[in-house]
């Protein structure tokens, strides 16, 4: 039986703010799909496509990105997570699965460290940094890129974040929809205040389960979270870029799925 189509949808922040997602398939649990810096949530696509077979499947546009409203302000970890606190409300997911890449890893562990454990089932972090040991090396200033071409550096990172060929039309597509969020905020949601150890301290602090998937950049980390906490399930993909759930669509998706057969067999 094949999933209702995807279905465009939306609500209103606590703050005034109209912030979008799209929806399909039906079960539980509900799996939320949190894009990283700039992207929208259309990007999960390959997910969204394989599992609303199953459950029902959600991908976000937080505020500035996507279909949603890009407001002056909201662009720091408290408001994000509540905003993705009030989608949770607003969609009324019964513990769901929070799953989000690069700076939604982010959001995702200030959600837990503000908003607790209480309303998820499980959280996938897809390639960034949790705050662990080593730091991330790079010595790339994205900031000073911005302020002198952003648009230059925007399109080198979203043509960066791919090791599969993409077809030149889906890479203008997401370099144009980045670009949709302005200069400042983007550049906000790039300067956090929080400090490393933060990030550390709320994944350590959850007790429901986690999968941690990432690059080689994260490798160590990863394996310095898995001996940490070896309940926490980790997976290294070195042959794919940033954006690994579309570079390794079937893999990610295998993974993911034996993630959710964890929870359901916790139960």
């Amino acid at each position: 039986m094949q999933p209702a189509p995807a279905a465009a949808a939306g609500f209103t922040t606590s703050d005034g703010v109209r912030l979008a997602y799209t929806e399909a398939g039906s079960g539980d649990p509900t799996l939320i799909f949190v894009p990283g810096w700039t992207m929208p949530g259309s990007i999960w696509r390959p997910q969204l496509e394989h599992f609303a077979r199953r459950f029902r499947v959600i991908a976000f546009d937080p505020r500035g990105q996507g279909d949603s409203e890009v407001p002056q302000g909201g662009y720091t970890p408290e408001r994000r997570a509540r905003d993705l606190a009030e989608l949770i409300d607003a969609v009324r997911a019964q513990r769901p699965v929070i799953i989000g890449w690069s700076l939604a890893v982010l959001e995702a562990l200030a959600y837990v460290k503000l908003h607790g454990d209480g309303r998820h089932a499980g959280l996938v972090l897809v390639d960034n940094s949790v705050g662990e040991e080593p730091p991330p090396s790079s010595k790339y200033d994205i900031v000073a890129a911005l302020r002198r071409d952003r648009e230059a550096t925007v399109r080198g990172f979203v043509r960066s974040m791919f090791r599969t060929p993409q077809s030149d039309a889906y890479l203008e597509d997401l370099t144009r929809q980045a670009l949709r969020t302005p200069l400042d905020q983007s550049i906000a949601l790039l300067s956090w205040p929080w400090p490393r150890g933060e990030w550390r301290a709320a994944l350590y602090a959850t007790s429901r389960p986690v999968l941690y998937v990432v690059t080689p950049q994260f490798a160590a980390q990863a394996a310095n979270v898995h001996r940490h906490r070896p309940d926490i399930a980790v997976e290294v993909f070195k042959d794919a870029g940033h954006a690994l759930f579309v570079d390794r669509a079937e893999r990610f998706n295998a993974v993911l799925e034996r993630f959710l057969g964890r929870l359901a067999a916790a139960r």
